[in-house]
């Protein structure tokens, strides 16, 4: 389905960014890995990925919060496989605390990290995509695009921005064949959500059970964790061409937690 296609996926070596990764691969896709970890264990997956689907696939270290990496992410990714046409907007960082008491530091980091990366890519790839009259854009938002929790100001924002973004880039390329589109998942139990847990149980003097059943799943009427595979199977739709029709759209897997 995506043969001859390349996908970039930022913060994709592990949780729902790697996920989706394997899941273009397994399409036909080349594709390119990004983000942080220990470098012997992001090459065993990189090898692993195109040893298992015959692709290629590449690993860039761009920090997301770095605008002139970002775009030279794109073009590494353009002169190795001569496009980039498929962008996931996947990089996060989470820090759960009271507006009084949220550091600075981490406020602009979620915002440069979960939002601005995600304009700064668009406005990379997007010419590439307009001289091919060809392209997807996939956003990974949040429940949290449209709702929100406390504790988490800069998240919440970072999110509500990425469904701006997403409109606003879907109206944009609306004539040039380019998609956009965003995933807004509920709960997925990935490293970004484990890692919440001790900050969460700080912030309200809760257990880990307690965090786990009510807070992070609390809102979830299904009372399950949405899975990385889930959200991947969703991003493969919509980078397919039955999918043309469907941008500037704002996809709810939050097991009914929006449907409140």
């Amino acid at each position: 389905m995506l043969q001859g296609k390349t996908a970039v996926v930022t913060g994709s070596t592990s949780g729902i960014g790697l996920a989706i990764v394997r899941a273009y691969a397994e399409k036909g896709a080349n594709v390119v890995i990004n983000g942080f970890g220990m470098a012997d264990e992001i090459e065993y997956k990189r090898k692993g990925i195109e040893e298992e689907f015959a692709v290629k696939a590449l690993y860039s270290p761009a920090d997301m919060s770095a605008p002139a990496q970002i775009a030279q992410m794109i073009a590494e990714a353009e002169r190795a496989f001569g496009s980039v046409d498929v962008l996931v907007n996947n990089a996060g960082i989470q820090h759960v605390e009271p507006i009084e008491h949220f550091p600075i530091a981490k406020w602009d980091a979620i915002i440069a990290i979960n939002l601005s990366s995600a304009f700064h890519a668009i406005r990379a790839a997007a010419p590439g995509m307009k001289t091919r009259q060809w392209g997807r854009i996939i956003n990974t938002a949040s429940a949290h695009a449209t709702i929100a929790s406390p504790f988490k100001s800069a998240y919440v924002a970072a999110k509500h921005g990425v469904a701006g973004l997403t409109k606003t880039a879907a109206l944009e390329f609306a004539r040039d064949h380019i998609t956009v589109n965003a995933i807004a998942p509920g709960y997925v139990w990935t490293p970004l959500v484990e890692h919440q847990i001790p900050e969460t149980m700080a912030a309200r003097n809760m257990t880990r059970e307690q965090v786990i059943h009510d807070v992070l799943l609390k809102a979830q009427p299904t009372k399950e964790f949405v899975t990385s595979e889930q959200v991947a199977a969703l991003a493969v739709f919509l980078a397919s061409e039955d999918a043309q029709s469907i941008t500037g759209a704002i996809l709810a897997m939050d097991g009914g937690w929006t449907a409140h």
